[in-house]
């Protein structure tokens, strides 16, 4: 028989911001659940962290040199034309939905693939939003994560006779930004993270320790050179205004992170209600993961996510699937979003296509993979949306042991960081003739990841 298909996505969430994932204060029970009784892969990460790309690599299962979203830009005509894996799962008898931010283009329309849309233009808002349902846009009032809550939950507890795959992707935890259709930031909309009332004070007065990489400005560009500057561009009066505005790298923005997942938290048990109440739980295949990492204050860095740093490309990633997976699995091999795609066909019975770049994790859940990937490429594209990160393109391989980022813009600024003695990335060994060997080799893997990514 086969499974339902479930992929919880939440905007910009850290690899640390659940309960499950080591976040100090925060409580989420509900997401815990699904690490407790199935599944957490203790390495996964984005090869692109920026939302559009790497929301198109979850779908596609391909990197964003192949699928082409490379930017937050409105890429509308190219994101009704994704090789989806949900077209394969209609193809294979699933009932197909879409739930929440969708964000590769800025039109609200449905994509093909799915056979219930629920959707908002671009970033969408927190507050009253607009949504596009039962063929029509249509103002709906209420807060944004609750509203998805309560759509997601009807939509699982429905009676059907065949299995269903259900994308649900939220708004939060990202603050009520609105983008212009060019993909840069229309200030004047500008809310910050709002919370429901019920939750305005959630966790007030609780501190989070910073990690060993927040360092002053200057010990950072020491060891980076190719930020100076970014970081000039961000004191700019109006893009200092900006960041101020959203009480970056401050804990008050983390604690009102934490508190709005508290909303996303409620949704993943409403979900799990429906599924006990209807007797469809362990049949059901439920992912949870973030669409990219964010900084508070690593290297500098705070209302951010683009990065290759471990902040910006690691996520929290837990799967609950009874027939694959023990309660309490820990999975430690390196696993990407590009991985869902295929994970999600087999599973549904059918066989991933020849475009698809991503492994199955199947073989993973079963302890049954032989061979595994031992590295991966993480890509960032230009784009305009942030005035202060114009030119800063880079392309990177992570391995089990190292990192090698070469900025492509720039000449004599690339990093090189040996995780196992440097997990942190403080220490940039690029020059250091030590590591004159290991340089070479990942110059070598990150040649061929490249080739390979644009399918050459």
């Amino acid at each position: 028989m086969k499974p339902n298909l479930i992929v919880i996505l939440v905007d910009d969430l850290r690899f640390d911001e659940t309960g499950a994932s080591g976040h100090p204060y925060m409580k989420t029970p509900h997401i815990d659940r699904l690490a407790s009784e199935g599944a957490s892969f203790t390495n996964a990460f984005h090869t692109t962290p920026l939302c559009s790309p790497n929301r198109a690599s979850i779908l596609t299962g391909q990197y964003a040199s192949r699928h082409g979203i490379i930017d937050n830009v409105g890429r509308d005509a190219m994101s009704h034309r994704l090789a989806n894996y949900h077209l394969a799962l209609q193809s294979q008898g699933y009932e197909t939905a879409h739930i929440g931010k969708w964000h590769m283009g800025n039109d609200a329309s449905p994509r093909p693939g799915y056979d219930h849309w629920v959707s908002f233009r671009g970033q969408g808002t927190i507050t009253d939003p607009v949504f596009y349902e039962n063929g029509s846009e249509q103002k709906v009032p209420g807060y944004v994560t609750d509203l998805l809550n309560g759509r997601a939950a009807e939509f699982v507890g429905r009676k059907r006779r065949q299995p269903f795959a259900l994308f649900f992707a939220h708004k939060a935890v990202h603050p009520d930004v609105q983008q212009k259709q060019d993909g840069t930031i229309d200030v004047s909309t500008m809310q910050g993270y709002v919370l429901p009332e019920r939750h305005k004070d959630l966790y007030k007065g609780c501190e989070y320790p910073a990690r060993p990489n927040v360092l002053p400005l200057e010990e950072v560009l020491k060891q980076k050179p190719a930020w100076k500057e970014l970081f000039e561009l961000r004191k700019a009066p109006g893009n200092a205004a900006f960041l101020a505005g959203l009480h970056t790298g401050t804990q008050e923005e983390i604690r009102l992170r934490a508190a709005t997942m508290a909303s996303v938290d409620e949704g993943v048990g409403m979900i799990l209600e429906q599924l006990e109440k209807t007797g469809k739980l362990d049949k059901t295949f439920i992912l949870f993961l973030g669409d990219n990492g964010f900084f508070f204050g690593e290297h500098g860095l705070g209302a951010e996510r683009r990065f290759p740093y471990e902040e910006g490309i690691r996520t929290a990633f837990f799967a609950r699937y009874p027939k694959l997976l023990s309660p309490g699995t820990k999975i430690e091999r390196m696993v990407l979003a590009l991985d869902i795609a295929p994970t999600l066909v087999q599973l549904g019975g059918g066989k991933p296509g020849s475009q698809i770049q991503g492994r199955s994790l199947v073989p993973l859940m079963r302890g049954t993979a032989r061979k595994w990937r031992d590295s991966f490429l993480v890509e960032y594209f230009n784009e305009s949306a942030w005035p202060w990160i114009v030119g800063m393109c880079y392309k990177a391989v992570r391995t089990e042991r190292a990192k090698l980022i070469h900025w492509v813009h720039r000449e004599g600024v690339d990093e090189l960081y040996d995780l196992e003695k440097d997990p942190y990335e403080i220490d940039n060994r690029i020059g250091d003739a030590a590591c004159a060997t290991l340089k070479t080799s990942l110059q070598k893997e990150l040649r061929k990841l490249v080739a390979e990514s644009v399918g050459l």
